[in-house]
């Protein structure tokens, strides 16, 4: 995620059909005793900065009561997106709101938590290659959602940004669940492709997309769902230009362009859509799943998924 309903009984058919994918693709070679790490203790520590100082901390005690005893997850997210003491206070000055709102989501933290466990589980049953380094919700600076900050660091999450992104799921928990294991799939990705800054459309789409499937197979949901509501009935009309636009490496009408207010992005749900119909199409979904996570040529990839615009998915 860059920033990142149906009805009752298609989603109860959709759910019973990832279990049923889940099941096919299961592998015994996975050890049950595995438990990622999931730090939320960074949130704790600063709302206990937050309260004591009326919700106005400032610059340096949030650096130095906050910031520096941090965790490693949190020094990391730090460094990658220049969170500090004052960058945090300039929000909390300019929007307020984002922090005082962000405590109903501190709330949902621990069952988050048990939960998350569960879909890293499986990712680890479905796919016994996956790496599991940990995981931070922090507090930051107001965006981004979320970063996948790579084999050792593991996934970042900042806990207000995330919060304040009403667009995704509107149930705060299953938000956080759902983001966070769209998040850890990269973790599992080769570097050079999602790390590509020269990436083409079909290329960026293609590595969210992985991501999508990823967490719908592993928590039950992905984590853009707001697509299937904006989508629906006009499948073969956006396809059919994404197709004109897939080896373009301009972005910006499909990747990249959601705000914190805003939904953007709609090459995450064609690019779900392609790697849903490869799995879909795949004799050994087992087998699928890691070369979804490993791709590495997205052209040969997309050739041998069977999609087309508009087609029909389970």
């Amino acid at each position: 995620m860059k920033w990142i309903s149906v009805g009752v009984v298609i989603g109860a058919l959709a759910c019973a059909a990832i279990s049923g994918l889940a099941q096919s693709a299961s592998s015994t070679d996975f050890d049950p005793s595995v438990r990622p790490a999931i730090h939320i203790e960074d949130v704790d520590r600063f709302y206990k900065v937050y309260d004591a100082a009326g919700g106005r901390p400032t610059a340096d005690q949030l650096q130095h009561d906050y910031l520096d005893p941090g965790s490693d997850g949190l020094h990391e997210f730090a460094k990658l997106r220049n969170i500090s003491g004052a960058r945090i206070a300039e929000t909390l000055s300019s929007h307020p709101e984002i922090y005082s709102s962000a405590k109903r989501c501190m709330l949902v933290l621990p069952r988050v938590r048990q939960r998350l466990e569960i879909a890293l589980r499986t990712l680890g049953r479905l796919y016994p290659e996956a790496r599991f380094p940990p995981v931070t919700i922090a507090v930051g600076r107001g965006k981004p959602v979320g970063v996948g900050g790579g084999p050792a660091s593991g996934v970042l999450i900042g806990l207000e940004a995330l919060c304040a992104t009403n667009y995704l799921n509107p149930d705060v928990e299953d938000r956080f669940v759902h983001v966070i294991a769209h998040e850890y799939a990269h973790v599992q990705q080769v570097p050079a492709l999602v790390d590509d800054d020269n990436a083409t459309v079909l290329e960026g789409s293609l590595v969210e997309g992985a991501a999508e499937f990823t967490a719908e197979l592993t928590s039950g949901e992905v984590a853009y769902s707001q697509f299937r509501r904006s989508t629906q009935g006009r499948e073969k009309e956006i396809e059919t230009a994404f197709v004109s636009d897939e080896d373009k490496t301009d972005l910006s009408k499909w990747l990249n362009n959601g705000t914190p207010e805003k939904p953007g992005d709609l090459g995450y749900w064609v690019g779900y859509r392609i790697v849903k119909s490869y799995y879909q199409h795949a004799a050994d979904r087992r087998g699928a799943l890691r070369e979804i996570l490993e791709m590495t040529d997205p052209k040969a990839f997309l050739a041998k998924s069977g999609w087309y615009p508009g087609i029909r998915l389970q």
